[in-house]
């Protein structure tokens, strides 16, 4: 008790005392700080999902099933993730009215909050993709040009068009443009694989050749049309073509015209 009494007298001991009571009140208040931040997020997520289910309750039940399990005329959304929500409400391809037909890329019916709110209530269901954050988009950082304009070539190109200005596919389905459509959505449609499109998993192409494959559509997207109408972009076919039906059909009717003239 004296050793105590003597340490207590030092000059020393009033400062050292008021830092560790300084201390240990920092230490409660970010302890308890900490938990009520979760235990708000944890409530605001909840609340989040509510709204969302209310939303798919009266905007896609209909077509889904009231627990997203899927009906006849639709696909089970149970496992899809945030991601495939994002895509397809965000890019104003759901709702639809005929399901019969290939979504088409429109203005959406749902603002960014509302979309937010379905994507959590159907994330909610299962685990699926994500959404991407920003910090997983940098395509101008991590992307490389040269190499997302290879793999385009190798693995969309098929499809899209060498150019990204969409094609043709079979029983009247078509791969839509890639100008135009924001960056995350393009990430999205590659983990997610849309409608008729395959789906691209980190194994098969990685994030950082996705972002790369971003940044050439990007690229591509800026460069300009020197020749006037770009024709689809899809090379000397389509403008042999046009220049051949084109200057014949004025040719003829030059021919026709003078003919009737010389009569």
């Amino acid at each position: 008790m004296k050793r105590i009494s003597r340490y207590r007298r030092h000059k020393a001991a009033g400062p050292f005392l008021l830092l560790l009571a300084l201390l240990a009140i920092g230490t409660t208040f970010s302890v308890a700080s900490a938990t009520t931040a979760a235990e708000t997020t944890s409530a605001d997520r909840s609340l989040q999902i509510e709204e969302g289910r209310q939303i798919f309750l009266k905007g896609c039940s209909s077509c889904h099933g009231l627990n997203a399990e899927g009906a006849q005329i639709a696909p089970s959304l149970i496992g899809v993730g945030a991601a495939s929500v994002d895509f397809q409400v965000g890019t104003g391809r759901m709702p639809m009215a005929d399901m019969s037909t290939q979504a088409m890329r429109k203005e959406p019916l749902y603002n960014a909050e509302e979309t937010a709110a379905l994507a959590a209530y159907v994330a909610s269901l299962a685990p699926g993709p994500a959404i991407p954050g920003e910090s997983e988009l940098n395509f101008e950082r991590d992307g490389s040009t040269a190499e997302g304009g290879e793999l385009f070539r190798n693995n969309c190109a098929m499809c899209h068009n060498f150019a990204g200005q969409g094609g043709a596919l079979s029983q009247g389905k078509y791969a839509p443009t890639l100008m135009g459509v924001e960056p995350r959505h393009i990430y999205e449609a590659m983990v997610t694989g849309p409608q008729s499109m395959p789906v691209f998993s980190d194994k098969t192409i990685t994030p950082e050749e996705k972002l790369s494959i971003i940044k050439w559509i990007k690229s591509a997207e800026k460069e300009p049309n020197l020749g006037g109408a770009s024709l689809g972009r899809v090379g000397p076919v389509t403008e042999g073509l046009l220049g051949w039906v084109l200057g014949l059909g004025i040719l003829i009717g030059v021919a026709v015209w003078l003919a009737m003239k010389a009569r």
